[in-house]
């Protein structure tokens, strides 16, 4: 009786998978971000639901971020990570961060757009100029927000190592730091709201600096990947909405991860993008051109199946 309640319940199982449209699958760790970031509070609600809705487990773990992901699957220590759509292309061509051009992976999905938000407790701060001579945490030493601080700062006119004190923080560090009084600014690149920012809210009145059209502008003019975008200020309690610029958070995979396992994750996201919305605020930002948008890197044979399946044509590998 139980060899046959055993079946009956494989049986079931094989039907529900192909009821979903998914492939049985293997284990996947996907590298994302600090733990009072965006991408590992986001990353983690799509694992888990790729895991219940399909037949590929996904793990998901805090890391440095972008530039730490891509080098994490280099070692074979993950077999997807997020990165900035900067950080991505600066891996594949070779190119700032990276010293030789990595091509050992492809793109999945572009998820929804990462905001330079330059926080500030000073209301006197108004502008990029206005942070010459303030001190100011640029990111990590190295990191993709280290270089969308030093192109936005470069865009006003500003040297970064002479016209500013930089620290080198995380975003959760820059935020004790805002509190403690250390430091006049940050600068946190992820999706807003993000949690170290959003806790910060809940006990001080945060602003944060915006740029004009002009220099928008002039830094899409030299840096294309950057885009213009506007934060409402209902998101973290400022005074008013404000523009700043804004990269893709991308999701990307090793190319010798199963093209299974890679359908399995863009599907059960794309499928269920009510059922992760009500889990988190990104959900609703998720939709499928924007996901097939990205130029830099090439799409996963996996990913490319599914977006063939919605009649939309991606370069792949």
């Amino acid at each position: 009786m139980k060899k046959i309640f055993a079946l009956i319940l494989a049986v079931a199982m094989v039907f529900t998978l192909i009821a979903c449209g998914s492939q049985e699958g293997g284990n996947l760790t996907f590298t994302t971000g600090g733990d009072q970031g965006t991408y590992y509070g986001f990353g983690t609600v799509l694992a888990g639901k790729v895991s219940d809705k399909t037949g590929t487990s996904v793990t998901a773990i805090t890391s440095g971020g972008s530039k730490a992901n891509i080098e994490a699957m280099a070692k074979g220590d993950a077999q997807l990570g997020f990165v900035q759509s900067d950080v991505g292309a600066y891996a594949y061509e070779g190119t700032r961060l990276f010293d030789v051009a990595d091509e050992s992976f492809s793109t999945v999905a572009a998820l929804y757009m990462e905001q330079v938000q330059i926080v500030t407790l000073d209301p006197n701060i108004k502008s990029v100029a206005d942070l010459k001579g303030k001190s100011v945490s640029i990111g990590a030493a190295g990191s993709g927000v280290y270089f969308n601080a030093v192109d936005v700062l470069g865009a006003y006119g500003i040297d970064a190592d002479k016209d500013i004190n930089p620290t080198y923080q995380s975003f959760g560090d820059s935020v004790e730091s805002l509190q403690d009084g250390k430091i006049d600014a940050a600068f946190v690149v992820a999706g807003a709201p993000t949690t170290a920012v959003t806790s910060l809210s809940a006990t001080k009145q945060v602003y944060l600096v915006g740029l004009d059209d002009a220099h928008i502008d002039a830094l899409i003019a030299e840096s294309p990947y950057y885009s213009k975008n506007v934060i409402a200020k209902d998101v973290y309690g400022t005074p008013d909405d404000v523009t700043t610029v804004a990269v893709m958070a991308v999701v990307i995979a090793r190319d010798d991860v199963d093209e299974n396992d890679v359908y399995n994750f863009i599907s059960a996201i794309y499928e269920n993008v009510d059922e992760i919305t009500e889990a988190h605020a990104k959900g609703a930002e998720l939709d499928l051109d924007f996901a097939a948008s990205y130029g830099s890197v090439p799409y996963h044979p996996g990913a490319v199946k599914y977006f063939a399946e919605k009649g939309i044509t991606v370069p792949g590998k």
